[in-house]
């Protein structure tokens, strides 16, 4: 296929009216696999199809665009930065969108590839694609947004492309954003800080830069900004991760507007607000440490989380996401388990309302698939507790509930009463709580698996209507 490539290349560049000669181009590049077309256009003159982008012609540059964006993936990443990123150049600044657009995921696609090895980096920030990048992704949100992405992407790999990238100054362009005048740009940029924060390297280089200081002082800020609705949330998440990864106690005691500005936002009925404090709250409160760092702040956490699993009028998304950071709260493993602990649990559990296993069962039996596994998961999450056990068994008809396969339709609520049966014999307790019957029935349920059916047998009596 090489020979008709480069021959029709060369018809291509004789012609005055290539459009017949480019569709033909098109059609054989299109017919060749990747791996084929590789070896086929490796010295072919492709800066001839990138010249006939220059034209008012939209046909023609449709067809160029069709066959650059199938021929440039063939092409390893260096080839591309080195033999044409004076097209490359060109192409992000051309007046035609598919022009800019082909050009930018090429670009960012070669930069990516470039970026893994040692090798790479030095030809990526020796080029000038990066410089050419930063001048057009100011006229452009959706390119400032992929360039920041690359970026921060290239930044986490690891501390010497973190090094690279910042030497580049698209970093420091990038923080600057953070507290800029246009409140979605920067939600964008929060996003981007989050992401970089990781990795370890990152968050040691946002702590030495002072940004982490920078982002407590904007969920201060916030409270006076009527437009905080926008990127308040990623100011959330960029602190909930920053708890998980590193540690909840020490991000918690060194920035508190950050749980204060969370408990705000769970009792807050903003739909865009509550979602995400709930969220933060389940994964702070899955960890031992969190659960500690929560107890502190003198509050039942799970009350402030539950106030929106009953009411009717409240979206199921909204229930489901309080269901489950109910459930994450009230997780602890057999291996975690200290008397301390059991007595948190439980006192978050009793104050989900007077009557927590009844409101919780109320739940899983209502007309929604996805209420019912996220009360489960309740469930699940308290079943290897010794006292979760003894309120089960105390709760009359709950253990024949939780045995009954016909409860529950569909392969995600069968999984989840399977993981609920999981739970429950993943503690040495069940079997004197629930008592020798009860346990063997478990036992039972657990080894014919999720989606076990009960044989029904029918007699057909000759002569019978």
């Amino acid at each position: 296929m090489a020979a008709p490539i480069e021959s029709l290349l060369n018809e291509i560049c004789e012609s005055e009216d290539p459009i017949e000669e480019l569709k033909s181009l098109r059609t054989a590049v299109l017919a060749t696999p990747v791996s084929g077309l590789r070896q086929a256009v490796s010295g072919a003159r492709l800066e001839i199809i990138f010249g006939l982008l220059n034209t008012n012609d939209k046909e023609q540059i449709e067809v160029c665009v069709e066959i650059l964006s199938r021929v440039l993936q063939a092409l390893e990443p260096i080839q591309l930065a080195q033999n044409y990123k004076t097209a490359l150049q060109s192409g992000l600044n051309h007046p035609n969108d598919s022009v800019r657009l082909l050009t930018l995921t090429q670009a960012i696609a070669a930069l990516s590839k470039l970026s893994n090895t040692k090798a790479g980096l030095d030809a990526l920030f020796r080029s000038d694609l990066l410089n050419k990048l930063k001048d057009v992704m100011l006229t452009n949100d959706i390119i400032r947004y992929r360039v920041y992405e690359l970026i921060v992407g290239v930044s986490t790999v690891s501390p010497v492309c973190l090094g690279y990238c910042a030497n580049s100054g698209l970093i420091s362009q990038m923080l600057e954003e953070l507290t800029g005048d246009d409140v979605l740009v920067r939600a964008t940029a929060i996003e981007m800080v989050t992401s970089l924060a990781q990795s370890q390297h990152g968050r040691q280089y946002l702590a030495q830069q002072g940004i982490i200081d920078k982002i407590s002082n904007m969920i201060i800020a916030a409270e006076s900004d009527p437009f905080s609705s926008l990127y308040l949330p990623g100011l959330v998440k960029f602190f909930g991760s920053l708890a998980i990864m590193d540690s909840p106690q020490q991000v918690c005691e060194k920035y508190p507007v950050f749980l204060e500005v969370v408990f705000s936002m769970a009792i807050n009925l903003d739909p865009t607000l509550t979602p995400v404090a709930l969220d933060t709250l389940g994964v702070l409160g899955r960890t031992v440490e969190g659960k500690q760092v929560l107890q502190k702040t003198g509050s039942c956490v799970c009350e402030r989380s539950a106030q929106y699993t009953n009411q009717k009028e409240g979206s199921t998304e909204l229930r489901v996401r309080c269901l489950e950071a109910l459930a994450q709260l009230l997780t602890l493993p057999v291996e975690q388990q200290t008397d301390d602990l059991l007595l948190l649990t439980e006192s978050w559990f009793n104050c989900l309302s007077s009557q927590p296993m009844l409101m919780i069962r109320n739940i899983s039996t209502q007309p929604f698939p996805e209420l019912h596994c996220s009360a489960l998961r309740i469930f699940t999450a308290i079943g290897c507790q010794p006292w979760a056990q003894q309120l089960m068994m105390d709760t009359p008809g709950f253990v024949e509930w939780v045995m009954d396969r016909s409860v529950g339709t569909g392969k995600e609520a069968k999984d989840c009463k399977f993981e609920l049966v999981g739970a429950l014999l993943s503690s040495s307790s069940i079997q004197e709580i629930f008592g020798a019957h009860n346990y063997l029935k478990l036992k039972t349920y657990l080894n014919e698996g999720p989606y076990y059916v009960n044989a029904v047998s029918s007699v057909t009596t000759e002569g019978a209507d």
